[in-house]
């Protein structure tokens, strides 16, 4: 048995996802609320571009962190603002290491990988490192309304993605090609195991002024994700929650993603088996159908995830929307 009301008392990041249209949004908020109910000050943020909260709380949040309750903040991320910030914080730091005459090829570059795969995501993935990074010297809690799986599988590729494109930028400048080899300081090997190690052991003898300083730039960046990616491999502190319903292809993704953060080494807190139809129904050939056919499903559940505590969450009556609503749907996940 999942048991959440300890979960949230005891850890400091708490990610919930699943495949989309579980229910992992409004269940995240219903987390988010009973954790800020019992004292602890939480902070609610969620990477959906579909502004979900503001539908969970039937009321705008926005891209800036939003008291709701007593304990309870909740912040939305605009992808694209955050991609423009990002962009725009990478030309701000390279400008000082190309010659004025580039500059103008610099913005082309970065406007042009704007648009690139994966941009989004480096954007937001940056955010929620310097999020983790100053967020939990405010609050006790932080619950993240994302897909854990794409997000750090992304996380751990992205220093490596980085490297390339930072080679690629400063063989742009003739000038400075003997300044490639300052990328064998941030990536030996461009393996995703470097990431485990400590960026500040790289050795730095031998560069130049303008050398260190780009790679002090470069390892910050690198620091950042490192001690993301240590807080992401604290079972202590952070937690991995799932939110499936009872059909097959939640049942085959969550399989998917859960394998996926173990051979990473990011452990999963639990399961939240959402929307599980009461006992009884109506003398309905359709819905005896529809009972029989989820707790096969449930009893399925339970083998493949044996090793995994487990709640149930009833199918609701009407949606649950607003606060008071989610208050009440918290209390039922005791």
């Amino acid at each position: 048995m999942l048991k959440l009301g300890q979960l949230v008392q005891e850890r400091r990041v708490l990610f919930c996802g699943g495949k989309g249209g579980v229910g992992k949004t409004t269940l995240s908020c219903a987390i988010a609320v009973k954790a800020a109910a019992a004292g602890r000050r939480t902070l609610l943020v969620s990477t959906d571009p579909a502004h979900s909260l503001s539908d969970a709380f039937a009321r705008p949040v926005g891209n800036r962190e939003l008291c709701l309750a007593e304990n309870l903040f909740a912040l939305e991320l605009d992808p694209d603002a955050e991609v423009d910030a990002y962009l725009e914080r990478v030309l701000s730091h390279m400008r000082r290491y190309v010659n004025p005459d580039q500059v103008s090829e610099l913005r082309r570059q970065l406007q042009l990988s704007r648009q690139s795969p994966g941009a989004q995501e480096a954007a937001i993935l940056e955010r929620l490192a310097r999020l983790l990074d100053d967020g939990l010297e405010q609050y006790d809690l932080i619950v993240f309304d994302t897909a854990p799986t794409g997000h750090t599988l992304r996380l751990l590729t992205l220093p490596e993605v980085m490297s390339v494109w930072t080679e690629g930028l400063l063989k742009h400048n003739r000038k400075a090609e003997h300044l490639g080899s300052v990328l064998e300081h941030l990536s030996p090997g461009r393996s995703i195991d470097s990431l485990t190690q400590d960026p500040a052991k790289h050795a730095v003898e031998g560069l130049d002024d303008r050398q260190q300083k780009l790679l002090s730039t470069l390892l910050e960046r690198q620091r950042l994700f490192h001690r993301m990616r240590h807080l992401l491999t604290d079972a202590g502190k952070t937690g991995f929650l799932f939110v499936l319903t009872p059909e097959r292809l939640p049942v085959m993704e969550t399989e998917r993603a859960v394998r996926a953060l173990e051979e990473g080494k990011i452990g999963v807190a639990g399961l939240l088996v959402n929307r599980v139809m009461p006992g009884q129904v109506m003398d309905n050939e359709f819905w005896r159908s529809r009972l029989q056919q989820q707790q096969q499903y449930l009893a399925d559940i339970g083998q493949r995830f044996a090793g995994l505590p487990r709640q149930h969450v009833e199918l609701q009556q009407h949606d649950i929307q607003g606060l008071e609503a989610l208050q009440a749907l918290a209390r039922q996940l005791v």
